[in-house]
């Protein structure tokens, strides 16, 4: 079954803006790529991407921002997993 969760524009900007700053962490890219994929899509969120962004929320070491990309990640997984 499809997604029907969407990212918001607020959220793809900071995305965007992730990807494009040289000093983003490559675990924040991979947030930042997997949240601008389901940008007006349905796609859902990989098992694999949902275990990274899990680590990411548990971890005192990532930006606030870094966590948020997460926790959007998170609402647009699989809820059967």
């Amino acid at each position: 079954m499809s997604n029907k969760k969407v990212t918001s524009r607020a959220l793809a900007s900071i995305a965007a803006h992730t990807l494009s700053n040289s000093s983003s962490s490559s675990i924040a890219k991979q947030l930042a790529g997997s949240v601008l994929s389901q940008v007006n899509k349905e796609n859902e969120t990989g098992k694999s991407m949902e275990t990274i962004a899990s680590n990411v929320l548990k971890s005192d070491k990532y930006s606030e921002t870094t966590k948020q990309l997460a926790a959007s990640i998170l609402s647009q997984s699989d809820s059967k997993r």
